[in-house]
């Protein structure tokens, strides 16, 4: 597994317009650039992943997120850092290398894995998205009309045969905005790939947040407790005697948490997108179709920002299982752990669940639409 992923986060940030530089902003729950360096290591992958930063922003790196990863400073442009990078891994046996834009958090491991298909029989391979706008250009102070069919819009990560790629960078004196450049400038291949809607670049702050995107969502479950069937809550097995009755694997947090999601988005709901009458739902874990929802928002450039549970049952007590539970919807829905809250209550002995024979859940949740 001779490759290798480097993150290019050393740019002044000028457009951010921020005391923090943008590559160390939070966004959804954690800085930037830690979410490129998570789906690096997620994937699996890569031997080496490198931060490429400005010397001038180390005050903001905490090293205890960042093992294994090897920090070096980058240059005064873009090609500088992307060739410093380069050149610190010349002598590791690197086949593979990855260039990727601190900037652009949301692309998926599905992209990286169709990266390396591609690059089996390529040297350059780059993610592109057509565009929907109507392009002009300016020349010599005469508007022109472009065949919008024929712009591409490039993203990161973009994939590289290592040795051509420092080949090309210790030749150029170009700036370049990005290492696909190099290729095109010299006249060699680059094969173009499906990019991803979601994964747009964030170049200002309203990018990050803007509070006219920010949508809220009720979602709200219970199942009957019965014998000879497991306990799930949170994507977690209980222990207990009693489990939920329902076609699925019957976890009504889960159920509440992608109701309230769906109804965020203006998505309909549960029962429309899985239905108990489909054979393929039958006895699946909710962990799956809390999974298949997050990606399917995420095509629409929704993200969850915030989730709040509350469990309603007098059995079991569910303290001491809510940081598995946290853990478990944190790790789905792509947020950190401070993002979700969850609250345990009962019915005070009234009511089915109050006598045991039923558990409910509610949740809030508010999901933030980008670009």
């Amino acid at each position: 597994m001779n490759n290798c992923f480097i993150i290019l986060a050393a740019g002044e940030s000028k457009r951010f317009k921020s005391n923090i530089p943008k590559p160390y902003y939070l966004y959804r729950g954690k800085p930037l650039f830690l979410h490129s360096i998570n789906k690096a290591i997620e994937s699996k992958k890569f031997r080496k992943i490198i931060l490429v930063i400005n010397k001038k922003h180390k005050k903001f790196i905490k090293t205890k997120e960042l093992k294994n990863i090897k920090i070096i400073n980058g240059g005064k442009t873009r090609s500088e850092s992307s060739l410093k990078a380069l050149m610190s891994i010349k002598n590791s046996k690197i086949s593979k290398v990855f260039i990727h834009d601190a900037a652009r958090p949301n692309f998926s491991l599905k992209l990286i894995f169709n990266l390396f298909k591609n690059l089996k029989i390529n040297k350059c391979v780059v993610p592109v998205i057509k565009t929907n706008n109507s392009v002009k250009f300016m020349d010599k102070n005469k508007l022109n009309n472009v065949d919008r069919n024929k712009i591409y819009l490039t993203q990161t990560p973009q994939a590289f045969n290592y040795k051509t790629l420092l080949s090309l960078q210790k030749k150029t004196a170009l700036k370049i905005t990005d290492d696909a450049n190099l290729f095109i400038d010299a006249n060699k291949k680059v094969k173009l790939i499906k990019g991803e809607i979601s994964n747009f670049k964030i170049t200002q702050q309203s990018d990050i947040f803007d509070k006219n995107n920010l949508k809220y969502g009720i979602g709200f479950d219970v199942h009957r407790l019965v014998s000879k069937r497991k306990l799930y809550l949170g994507g977690i097995k209980i222990p207990s005697p009693l489990g939920t009755l329902g076609h699925s694997d019957g976890d009504p947090v889960l159920h509440a948490v992608i109701d309230s999601i769906l109804g965020a988005c203006k998505m309909g709901d549960i029962g429309e997108k899985f239905s108990n009458s489909d054979k393929k739902n039958k006895n699946i874990r909710s962990t799956i179709l809390l999974k298949k929802i997050i990606n399917q928002i995420k095509s629409k450039n929704y993200f969850v920002n915030n989730i709040d549970i509350n469990i309603i049952t007098q059995k079991p007590n569910i303290s001491k299982y809510k940081n598995k539970m946290v853990n478990s919807i944190s790790k789905i829905c792509e947020i950190s752990s401070n993002q979700i809250n969850i609250k345990g209550k009962t019915t005070e002995k009234l009511g089915l669940i109050g006598k045991e024979k039923a558990i409910a859940c509610e949740v809030i949740t508010s999901v933030i639409k980008y670009a």
